[in-house]
């Protein structure tokens, strides 16, 4: 396995290209089992979970096509057309991987009446349970069915009657499982409470340019008329925001000024809101947002919350932010409960962090060393590279096989604006 290799200390200067976004990615790809005609995602990431996705569909007799480009560039374009649904087994061996391959689900029930997927695996970062995913669609009219490790799905009929739900809390996965189930559906179907993300506002403007009817895009109450079929579509996957701020918290531990080209600033309002009141300068430019920090980070008080809130995903990066911040801060957690894994990494740096059930205090330290430290999930992979740039001497992250998930090949980004950063094989 590959390691990477962090000369820390370095300022970090320039521009870092934005990708698309793996989570809006990920709920995308699905959308091809929606239609006879071929969908085509641009601005495609190259990451380890968008080929994983790309090999399930494979599974269902999608084909896909990937347009050649050259090796410098970033992202990708991916073309998938499924005329026909070969199968509507998700196995296991295909799903263990990656928690994502949940959404197969809605799709694979409203194009072919039935499916049987896999439940998930994904990051070890706590409990995840899909019962509100089968709830959603049993309210839709679907029959469900677990049995050995698989659930089955069943529409009555061929389609689902249609229905309404009201999520008892706030679920991203299961609002974009239950939207791509509902647009086929043979009447209305409401969701109550739904996530408002902008990666499900990206779903709900795909499947409206491939012919669906939804209202309250972009709010918690969405109402979804079914059609008949929907049709292909070329659509441009949005920037990812997780890595725009991950990237913001890299160069303001480093005291650094970096464009983030093609970062959506009225998406990532929480995580800009968050690094202005630790002292951080973040402007809106015609190219992307522009993060610079010249003087001393202050602590403050952070919870994660559904968007608008802060996402959980930029939990980890802020932590290690915060341990170089003149005081001590607080961060709560409200999505996940085993989130912290990356807070022993953090203290063989040096970090003074003390961990109380879903909150975590971080006491800012004049400095971090570098040492070996091992990733336990992808967005801690990241909070332990921000953290082994700013700190003294050479660190080690291993398992960075996590990073390789979310993060379009890192390591050369980070070049381009002066961190020495290299990676290498884990002998």
């Amino acid at each position: 396995m590959d390691k990477l290799i962090i000369k820390g200390g370095n300022r970090l200067a320039g521009a870092i290209p934005i990708s698309g976004a793996k989570n809006s990615a990920l709920t995308l790809i699905p959308c091809a089992l929606l239609t006879e005609e071929p969908l085509t995602l641009r601005n495609l990431p190259r990451l380890a979970d968008i080929d994983g996705f790309q090999h399930l569909m494979n599974q269902f007799g999608v084909t896909t096509v990937i347009q050649g480009s050259r090796p410098e560039d970033f992202g990708r374009v991916m073309t998938l057309e499924a005329p026909r649904i070969t199968s509507n087994v998700a196995p296991y061996d295909l799903v263990r991987k990656m928690r994502a391959s949940i959404l197969v689900l809605g799709p694979l029930l409203a194009r072919t009446g039935e499916a049987t997927v896999s439940l998930p695996g994904g990051c070890a970062i706590g409990n995840r349970p899909i019962d509100l995913h089968l709830k959603a669609l049993e309210a839709f009219g679907a029959r469900i069915e677990l049995a050995a490790g698989y659930v089955k799905a069943v529409a009555p009929g061929g389609a689902l009657p249609g229905g309404e739900y009201d999520f008892p809390v706030v679920s991203v996965g299961a609002t974009e499982n239950a939207v791509m189930a509902a647009v086929l559906a043979k009447g209305a179907c409401r969701l109550f409470n739904a996530a408002r993300e902008p990666e499900i506002v990206d779903l709900c403007n795909l499947l409206v340019a491939m012919g669906a009817e939804i209202e309250g895009i972009g709010g918690s109450d969405l109402t979804i008329h079914g059609v008949k079929r929907l049709h292909g579509a070329t659509y441009r996957v949005m920037a990812d925001r997780i890595e725009a701020g991950s990237y913001a918290c890299a160069a303001a531990i480093t005291g650094g000024e970096v464009l983030l080209e093609g970062a959506n600033y009225g998406e990532m309002g929480a995580t800009v809101h968050a690094l202005r009141n630790i002292g951080v300068a973040v402007s809106e430019e015609k190219k992307g947002i522009r993060v610079a920090a010249d003087g001393p980070l202050r602590p403050t008080n952070l919870t994660t919350a559904p968007y608008p809130g802060l996402a959980t995903d930029m939990q980890a990066q802020f932590m290690s932010l915060l341990t170089r911040a003149e005081g001590a801060s607080v961060l709560t957690e409200t999505i996940f409960e085993n989130r912290y894994m990356h807070v022993s990494e953090l203290t063989r740096m040096g970090a003074d962090i003390a961990v109380s059930g879903r909150t975590a205090v971080v006491r800012g330290v004049p400095r971090l060393t570098g040492a070996a430290v091992m990733a336990t999930d992808l967005r801690a992979s990241m909070s332990l590279i921000i953290a082994a740039l700013a700190a003294e001497g050479t660190s080690e992250v291993r398992r960075i096989y996590h990073l390789d998930r979310g993060y379009e090949r890192l390591e050369e980004k980070l070049q381009l604006v002066g961190a020495d950063i290299q990676r290498v094989g884990d002998e």
